[in-house]
């Protein structure tokens, strides 16, 4: 099969985001954890490499990006989309700018775009100002993240730090004229040598705009919600016949589980109504520091099967702070990751084959710990989060991977009925 796109993803959650918008499309979409080992054989039209690089030291986010673009690259993908948070998560050095400019040059490309607009999810751009919902990115529950606290709304002066060439804007007057307007203000802005153009987005309908602007552009960046128009795009430009490829629905009748370690305001809710009437238990980094996972283990074994068990490390911005104080911001996350990371293969081996997971570095430590090497993608459970299936210790499994700001209160819930539906 022809791969119409490659993508690498700078997380678990956000590349299970891309990969079920992409999905709505009717085209195949295999998601790949980790830069996959050997040639492609099985690509599929819409292939996704999900890494763990959000907060890794720069080198080696840039090494291990530029490596899922040579295997991408050999696959046949033409046009590359790097994708990252829908709030731009960062830090000041990057990982997304500097990760862009490597991608660029590897492609030779002269000037990619940024636009991490998701207007179905509250996220839009305006004036090169990010929002979620009607706040400023500085003014949301982004400024308390305990990784990368957004502090800033202004997407130039987040990105210009991060990059060795000039940065600049096509604003939401110029995306409101069409698609020639975005393509002329491009042209203009490449001739004064701007290689880094953050784009407007405030609806569904600019990112149509935006979108077909930059079609042959060899490299795309932003949220996932700006590649979605691409597949139908991409299939018109290459006369390629149109998608037969329906959802993936297959038949797991087996226990299901809820794995929260993201602390956003979102999750919080979402912990709380779903604590209202199932089974939880509270994972605490300070006790997990000194005494383990037993005391978890122990209550997680006698929860029966036919009940759908929680276990979380969901607090709010003071809590996770006073643990952060006593372990540091890296071993906090550490020991969370690495418990939630166990007592999912404990739930495994215990028979439970459905897992709901919420937030990125837990997805990552959990499909790590599963040993799941590829997703194949499912219906949507909510804008940009699907049931995914893999193959873990010789059973199928399904798997949703949430970013922390994703969905409603009653998300978790929902998820598990889903699959009870069919």
């Amino acid at each position: 099969m022809t791969t119409l796109m490659g993508c690498i993803a700078d997380d678990f959650t956000g590349a299970t985001d891309l990969a079920g918008l992409l999905a709505r499309s009717g085209h195949s979409v295999s998601l790949r954890i980790g830069v996959p080992e050997g040639s492609p054989n099985d690509a599929a039209a819409f292939e996704v490499v999900a890494l763990k690089c959000r907060t890794a030291p720069v080198p080696d986010a840039v090494a291990e990006c530029r490596a899922a673009l040579r295997w991408l690259q050999e696959a046949g993908s033409r046009q590359i989309f790097w994708k990252y948070c829908s709030t731009f998560d960062s830090t000041a050095e990057g990982n997304i700018g500097p990760v862009a400019e490597a991608l660029m040059n590897d492609l030779g490309a002269k000037q990619t775009i940024y636009c991490p607009a998701f207007p179905e999810n509250g996220r839009s751009i305006f004036m090169g100002h990010l929002f979620v919902g009607r706040q400023p990115l500085h003014e949301s529950p982004m400024k308390d993240h305990p990784l990368t606290p957004m502090r800033d709304s202004n997407l130039l002066r987040l990105l210009t730090p991060q990059v060795t060439k000039p940065v600049g804007l096509v604003d939401r007057l110029t995306v409101e004229r069409g698609v020639a307007a975005v393509r002329a203000e491009l042209a203009a802005l490449a001739a004064e040598g701007v290689a880094n153009v953050v784009v407007d987005a405030v609806a569904d309908a600019d990112l149509h705009v935006i979108a077909e602007a930059c079609l042959d552009m060899p490299l795309l960046t932003g949220g996932s919600a700006v590649a979605m128009p691409l597949p139908a795009l991409l299939q018109k430009q290459a006369g390629a016949a149109p998608p037969t490829t329906a959802h993936l629905r297959p038949k797991i009748d087996a226990p299901s589980i809820v794995l929260s370690g993201s602390c956003s305001a979102m999750t919080r809710a979402q912990v709380a109504q779903y604590a209202a009437h199932a089974p939880h238990y509270r994972l605490d980094p300070l006790d997990l520091a000194e005494n383990g996972i037993s005391d978890a283990l122990n209550w997680l074994m006698q929860v029966p099967l036919n009940e759908a068990p929680m276990l979380y490390a969901t607090a709010d911005p003071k809590d996770v702070g006073a643990a952060q104080a006593k372990l540091g911001v890296a071993e906090a996350g550490r020991v969370v990751e690495v418990a939630i990371a166990e007592l999912a293969s404990a739930a495994r081996e215990a028979g439970r084959r459905r897992f709901v997971i919420a937030g990125g570095e837990t997805s990552g430590a959990v499909t790590k710990a599963l040993g799941v090497t590829r997703l194949d993608i499912g219906e949507e459970i909510a804008p940009g989060v699907p049931w995914t299936y893999a193959e873990s210790g010789g059973s199928l499994i399904a798997l949703t991977l949430k970013s922390g700001n994703f969905g409603q209160p009653g998300f978790f819930a929902e998820a598990v009925a889903k699959l009870e539906a069919e």
